[in-house]
Order: C-alpha cells, then structure tokens, then sequence
C-alpha cells in the first residue's frame, strides 16, 4: 500500500537570521524569521511525512510556544517525523518540493539539500529532489520579503 503525503511552509525573511534550506547555510543577508532555524523545506517536509501517515503536523508536536524549539534545528523534527513514518510500518519512497525565493538561488545549493535530505531519511539521492523557483518579482515572496515551500512524499508500506 501506499500512502502520499503534502507539505507548505512559508515564513518571513529578516536581516540578521542565517538562511537554511534543507538543513544547509545558504550565505544570505536575511534569514527566516521563525522559532526554530526556519528551514521551509524540512518544516514540509516533517508536515508531509505526518500528514501521509495521518499522525498530525509539525506545530502539534512542536509548537512554537515550546522554548524546547526555540532556535532548534529542523533536522530534529525531520528526524522524529521520519521515526513516527518508520515505526508505522512505511518507508520513504521519494521526495519531490519546490522553493519559493526571490534570491539567492537554490540551484548552487540544491546537490547540498539532496544529499543532506537523503541522509537523515536513509534513502536514495535520486529519491530526493528540489526545485527552485522565483516569484517574478509579484508580491511579498516576489519583494524578497518571504519564502514559500511546497513538498510531496511517496511512502510505501514494508512487507511484515
């Protein structure tokens, strides 16, 4: 059996926050502004993985009025989102988001966020991919004042 799941996150970008995408520094005048490091791409990813196995989302298990989180790496709630999946009995089939961000652009980075992704998830490169994508300009992503991101997974259930 099989299972899809779908992810979004979206947060502001503010002066003095490192920028991660994917569990890697992009060198950036701005950065999320969130409670953890903001990293939108694991942020739906985590909610992709809970949601494809209907165990609930990301702010449920790690709500932002936890000072637990406060400044914490997304790789922890990838990391717990990816045991829950597991430990229910499914494994990660692939990986497919979107970036939305103005700049810096996410290609010179992407084989950083494949490999770091594929890493903490066990599972193929070529399982993993992400695309980055500009706003043309239109709106708050398009000014440079946010990003957005958008993921889906294929999960498949393991023989017993």
């Amino acid at each position: 059996m099989y299972r899809i799941g779908t992810g979004f996150d979206l947060h502001r970008l503010a002066e003095g926050r490192k920028l991660v995408i994917g569990g890697v520094e992009i060198p950036s005048p701005v950065g999320f502004d969130a409670h953890s490091d903001g990293d939108i791409f694991f942020h739906a990813l985590t909610d992709a993985l809970l949601g494809a196995v209907g165990y609930g989302d990301i702010g449920e298990l790690f709500p932002d009025r936890d000072e637990r989180w406060k400044g914490a790496d997304s790789s922890v709630f990838l990391k717990e989102a990816h045991r829950i999946v597991r430990e229910m009995g499914y494994s990660v089939v692939n990986v497919d988001g979107f970036i939305l961000l103005e700049r810096p652009k996410i290609l010179p980075y992407r084989e950083k966020i494949i490999k770091n992704t594929a890493r903490i998830l066990n599972i193929d490169e070529k399982s993993v991919f992400v695309k980055g994508k500009t706003y043309e300009r239109i709106g708050e992503i398009g000014e440079g004042k946010a990003g957005v991101c958008q993921v889906v997974v294929l999960l498949k259930k393991e023989e017993p």
